[in-house]
């Protein structure tokens, strides 16, 4: 209608153009202008609108599909929920149909059950009482494993004071030792005496009243000094008869040296004779034979604690 109204205007212009002013031309110019946009607004809102419709007409039929879809699914899920519904009633049935007959079995396993159940919490306890046992047992093992490295520690500690304060005679027949928890001071007989003598020469005096101020430091150690000799026959004469009476008046006179220090524990030292039967090198040789002749002088720890630790944990 806009285009043929535009046409009859436009025609009506030319055919009046000769008999009308310039200005109503002019005026029907610009009318004619704005028509032509506004037919083109009017075409280009409808082009938007079929667009519009377009979608709309698309989102419907998807929406009819999801519709359609979505019905068949509850359908379904009606379907199943029906069945399962039918199996449910099988299953009641079935547990009603159990249970009235089944009355005396279940109070008798019920009554069975209830004795297990007291043996099995009976168990517990006992499990629980040995749990208990063993935690503490743990407890004890863990304090006497600290109790014993830290004897062993000291013992490191006390062989190392040792060798410092018996360096000078290292070399000249004395060694220290740390080993099962015990520290070992050997000093050869070259060092101590003259050949099947008991007499402490100088030199090793010096070298025992040494460690004697180490072991008056020291308390609590038990000493045992023993006395070793090679396999010669004791060939001296006088009050000692044989090797053995050699090595243990070896050994009282190394006690009676320390014994001078009022420091030490009297009540700690031990004196043994070991003889030749306490090698430690073959009597084959001289220098095995020198070896052998020896003091051995063994230093242990407290170890009351500990055993009264074991028979509190036996």
């Amino acid at each position: 209608m806009i285009k043929k109204a535009s046409i009859g205007l436009l025609v009506l212009a030319m055919s009046a153009t000769s008999c009308v002013s310039k200005k109503i031309y002019n005026d029907l110019e610009t009318k004619y202008s704005d028509l032509k946009k506004e037919n083109r607004s009017i075409t280009d809102e409808n082009d938007n609108l079929k667009k519009a419709k377009n979608q709309l007409e698309l989102d419907r039929d998807k929406l009819t599909k999801d519709l359609a879809s979505t019905k068949d699914d509850l359908a379904k899920q009606k379907a199943d929920f029906a069945a399962e519904q039918k199996k449910y009633k099988v299953l009641q049935d079935s547990y009603n149909a159990l249970e009235k007959n089944s009355n005396d079995a279940l109070e008798k396993n019920l009554a069975k059950n209830r004795e297990l159940l007291a043996q099995l919490e009976a168990k517990g306890k006992a499990l629980a009482d040995e749990q208990a046992r063993l935690d503490k047992t743990a407890n004890r093992l863990k304090e006497l494993e600290d109790m014993i490295a830290a004897k062993e520690e000291a013992m490191r500690k006390l062989k190392e004071t040792l060798s410092k304060a018996l360096t000078g005679f290292e070399g000249k027949g004395l060694t220290v030792e740390h080993k099962n928890g015990k520290v070992y001071v050997s000093m050869e007989n070259k060092l101590l005496f003259n050949s099947g003598s008991w007499a402490v020469g100088t030199e090793g005096k010096k070298a025992v009243v040494e460690l004697g101020k180490v072991l008056g430091d020291n308390p609590d150690l038990s000493v045992l000094i023993e006395g070793h000799t090679d396999d010669d026959p004791y060939a001296g004469s006088g009050p000692i008869a044989n090797n053995w009476d050699l090595s243990t008046k070896r050994a009282t006179a190394i006690v009676a040296i320390l014994s001078e220090n009022p420091k030490i524990n009297k009540q700690k030292l031990t004196a043994a004779g070991r003889s030749e039967f306490s090698p430690l090198a073959s009597n084959a040789t001289p220098e095995g034979k020198a070896k052998n002749r020896r003091i051995e002088i063994i230093l242990t720890p407290r170890l009351d604690e500990i055993a009264e630790m074991l028979n509190s944990i036996n």
